[in-house]
């Protein structure tokens, strides 16, 4: 399936605005409901010194991911973090948290994506990660940074047989990838520039959703950054 970045909800609060690649909030489409245990991709952008006030969450495996500027974390867990531009984030809720957010500058946007994952177990004891993946070198190749694997000391743990993966290619490149689990879909999603995806073109903010498959292969037609999540279909 294709998801077109003009297709996603788009939501304006002032102090936010967001696009929404499922139903979320304001948003409702039957028809994007969900791609398998991935629930949310929200696009999100927050105006300086605004943010999201301290609200509930359980059993969901929530990752942001900043791609400008730096977020502020707090929850009850008594955690109290930044997160910046080249760092990823997960909050596992469990049992139930709380959290807030804010945009840590006062006068510059933030914009990170927000992504909700269904755990592979309810019930489960909160806990919070965050690890920079500036070190990893992803020219021309997949880099995961979220992994189910706690051996992978390079991404942050997720309770989900799910895999986010992050790569920049250059253009007339082409890389492959290999899927996990057999039960196991993928779903593309273009950060930045151009590229081609199972004969389909897609753009900046645009997506494929992809099961039943084994194997990949992605050529950039621009400089190209890309956003490739494996989760279970069920």
């Amino acid at each position: 399936m294709i998801y077109r970045e003009n297709d996603r909800g788009h939501v304006d609060f002032g102090w936010l605005k967001s696009a929404h690649s499922f139903s979320f909030g304001q948003y409702f489409d039957p028809d994007k409901m969900s791609f398998g245990a991935l629930q949310v991709l929200n696009d999100d952008q927050v105006e300086g010194g605004q943010g999201f006030d301290r609200h509930d969450h359980n059993n969901m495996e929530i990752v942001s991911i900043p791609l400008e500027g730096a977020l502020v974390h707090q929850d009850s867990m008594g955690n109290g973090h930044t997160i910046q531009t080249g760092e990823v984030q997960i909050m596992s809720a469990g049992t139930g948290v709380q959290h807030a957010e804010f945009n840590a500058d006062q006068k510059d946007l933030v914009k990170f994506l927000q992504i909700w994952v269904m755990p592979n177990e309810t019930g489960l004891k909160p806990r919070y990660d965050q690890k920079s993946y500036l070190q990893l070198d992803r020219n021309n190749k997949f880099v995961t940074i979220v992994s189910p694997d706690k051996m992978d000391h390079n991404a942050v743990h997720i309770h989900q047989d799910a895999y986010f993966n992050l790569a920049d290619i250059e253009a007339g490149k082409k890389i492959d990838y290999t899927v996990h689990f057999e039960r196991n879909g993928l779903y593309l999603f273009v950060l930045e520039g151009k590229a081609l995806v199972e004969s389909e073109t897609l753009s900046r903010r645009d997506a494929i959703g992809l099961y039943e498959t084994e194997k990949i292969s992605i050529e950039a037609y621009y400089d190209t950054s890309l956003l490739l999540i494996e989760v279970p279909m069920y």
